[in-house]
């Protein structure tokens, strides 16, 4: 080996050794920091995450007037219940077939509370079967709840809210014949349906109900946006709540989420743009640890 390739050797380790040093001394101080600079991203979208919802919250309780699109299944139980009223039958409320830790049955539940004023105040049968105890204990709370601010506690049964079945089919099957033999004039399912979604609106259908359901299992929605009369999809079942009871805290909560999803949606549209015309891989860095 001559001096000259010595020399380039050596040059070349050392110009090697010049590049990779900052990289190896930020892994390291990226390793033994206690504030992980490269998750900072994540923290830049917690807290405009939760300002945004804070400060909804605060113009919710100031009462500055907050837009919520209309929700036309909601919009129609009162005029559901109404006609049960009319026609002098029951309405049917089914809160999905999930236990009470499940947030469809949550959402149910609080839909519920809202129907059973309705019918308390115009005296309509209401019932509503359900599938675990521990729905059938919060739903008993809710409508006894319901009446009594309503003023008709002495009106409300404790059977309105009834156990059926722990068995899916059981559950269904039970259902079903309650409809053909007194022919609610108003069903309505909210909360979290499967295979029986399409059984239970299909002979709703027949004995002439009109039918409102809700729910986010997305498989099932087209069994009851081809059965029912309105249908609450996905997310809508969850804005239920903050939409039926215009509570400043619940009302602040839905209005950030839906600020968030806009942020998003404009945070993929520019990087479809920046990928599309080959100058996005920073861009997409900056998403990679959130």
């Amino acid at each position: 080996m001559n001096l000259r390739s010595l020399f380039t050797r050596k040059t070349a380790t050392l110009t090697l050794a010049f590049l990779l040093t900052p990289s190896l001394i930020w892994a390291q101080s990226v390793e033994s920091s206690l504030f992980r600079i490269d998750r900072i991203n994540a923290l830049i979208l917690v807290v405009v995450f939760s300002s945004a919802i804070l400060l909804y919250t605060r113009w919710a309780k100031q009462g500055k007037p907050l837009f919520l699109r209309k929700i036309p299944g909601l919009d129609a139980v009162e005029e559901a219940v109404g006609r049960a009223t009319e026609m002098g039958r029951p309405v049917l409320f089914i809160p999905g077939i999930q236990e009470l830790d499940e947030i469809q049955t949550i959402a149910g539940i609080s839909i519920l509370g809202r129907v059973a004023r309705i019918t308390a105040q115009y005296e309509t049968p209401l019932m509503v079967p359900v599938r675990y105890p521990l729905v059938l204990a919060a739903g008993q709370e809710v409508v006894e709840q319901a009446y009594t601010e309503m003023g008709k506690k002495d009106s409300y049964d404790k059977d309105t809210v009834r156990y059926v079945a722990g068995e899916q089919f059981a559950f269904t099957a039970t259902v079903n014949g309650y409809m053909m033999r007194e022919r609610p004039a108003t069903n309505i399912y909210m909360g979290g349906f499967f295979a029986e979604s399409l059984l239970l609106a299909e002979t709703g259908n027949a004995a002439g109900s009109i039918q409102i359901a809700g729910t986010a299992q997305a498989e099932q929605l087209p069994f009851f946006v081809a059965a029912c009369d309105y249908t609450l999809m996905g997310e809508e079942l969850y804005a239920a709540s903050a939409y039926l009871s215009r509570e400043p805290i619940m009302t602040g909560g839905l209005k950030g989420q839906d600020f968030i999803k806009m942020i998003i949606v404009i945070l993929v549209i520019i990087g479809v743009v920046l990928v599309t015309a080959g100058v996005g891989d920073w861009y997409v860095h900056l998403f990679e640890e959130v």
